[in-house]
């Protein structure tokens, strides 16, 4: 009886042996043939999408934020949103419940935000604010009229200030709020400024419109040697070719600095002007380089006799490597921030990242005409309320 029994234990268990790995083998297979067909496989990829990643959201089943005034100020910073009316800053999480309420006595702002800073100005005014996660870092007012706030990743801001006896004056502080020091425009005005990652350059785009042609520069100045001497702090100057418009340029990691004109991209590395993208040819609907480590280009193309599609190149910085997705509608607007694009396609909106992959869909039922966006939140502003997408 008793061999009889170990005969049968053991072809039990010899028989859970085989069958495990069998049952592992179907199961590493069916992933498999799932990855293959997801990435292959358009209609798949949609499905899986939909109803089993659950990357599809509509409107009014998602977290909302009710706004009391139709007079608000709406921006998306970190992992929460903030709205500011009558002096008030109020942030709210992403689950739309009120975490705090700042004293801002700002009431026409410009915002700007980097990883847990935001900056707040007084646009056309002398109110600065600085704000890291949910409370006031430091504050300021500047003579002149702000015409627009920067900040990095590490709190250090710039602040570009017109219509004093300079045509434009810079000022740039640490992530203290101590003024590092102030640089001077005599004669051409800037189109944007920004600071690199490690603190140590500035950044700035000039445009000379004063002669027949444009002429678009930028500037390069130390930081460490502003702080010293800001007359003697000029590092590189670059000269764009002359009727090209700058219009925006940011820092990327590696002190690469990204350049956009309005019919191309340029990078700056190692005192090289190269240009990444040209697209004085082509039918562009929009370009940005406020991404980490990439730019986009979106451009639309004939699919039908009526009918057209956007296709987003999306292009890594380091290797020119270009990724795409591409959308069977005609983006209206686009919205970048970190990882995340948001293309506004009317009653629809597709979160993607920069490796080309859809993150969220949020379908509405009506028009959608403003959004604001982080890397962690996005909020889909209505008349009388914002409605909450994680990402």
């Amino acid at each position: 009886m008793k061999d009889i029994w170990k005969e049968t234990v053991k072809r039990v268990t010899n028989g859970r042996k085989t069958t495990i790995p069998i049952i592992l083998g179907i199961i590493i297979l069916l992933l498999i043939v799932c990855g293959v067909l997801y990435l292959n496989n358009i209609s798949v990829r949609e499905w899986i999408d939909r109803n089993i990643f659950r990357k599809e959201v509509k409107q009014d089943k998602v977290a909302t934020i009710e706004l009391k005034s139709e007079n608000t100020s709406i921006y998306a910073f970190n992992k929460y949103i903030g709205i500011l009316n009558k002096n008030k800053f109020e942030i709210y999480n992403n689950s739309g419940d009120k975490e705090e309420e700042l004293e801002i006595q700002i009431s026409n702002p410009s915002f700007d935000s980097a990883n847990r800073f935001l900056a707040i100005a007084e646009s056309h005014g002398q109110k600065l604010y600085v704000i890291a996660d949910k409370n006031i870092l430091w504050e300021d007012t500047v003579d002149g009229e702000i015409s627009q706030v920067h900040i990095n990743k590490n709190g250090y801001a710039a602040v570009v200030i017109v219509n004093t006896v300079h045509k434009t004056v810079i000022i740039v502080y640490d992530s203290e709020g101590k003024e590092l020091f102030k640089t001077y425009l005599a004669s051409t005005r800037t189109a944007d400024v920004s600071i690199s990652n490690d603190n140590k350059h500035l950044a700035i785009a000039e445009v000379d419109t004063s002669g027949s042609i444009i002429q678009s520069n930028v500037k390069v100045i130390s930081v460490e040697n502003a702080s010293l001497d800001p007359t003697n702090s000029l590092e590189n100057a670059y000269q764009g070719k002359s009727g090209k418009l700058l219009t925006n340029l940011q820092y990327q990691d590696r002190n690469r600095l990204v350049c956009m004109y309005t019919d191309s991209i340029h990078i700056i590395e190692d005192g090289q002007d190269k240009e990444i993208i040209n697209n004085s040819n082509k039918k562009l609907l929009f370009q940005s380089i406020e991404i980490d480590e990439n730019v986009i280009s979106i451009e639309e193309k004939s699919s039908g006799l009526f009918t057209a599609d956007s296709i987003v190149n999306i292009i890594n910085i380091s290797n020119q490597n270009t990724k795409q997705y591409k959308i069977n509608a005609i983006a209206k607007e686009i919205y970048t921030y970190g990882d995340i694009i948001a293309l506004n396609l009317g009653t629809e909106i597709e979160f993607i990242n920069k490796g080309g992959w859809l993150v969220k869909r949020y379908l509405a039922n009506q028009e959608i005409t403003n959004i604001v966006l982080s890397n962690n939140v996005a909020g889909i502003v209505y008349r009388d309320k914002i409605e909450i997408v994680n990402l």
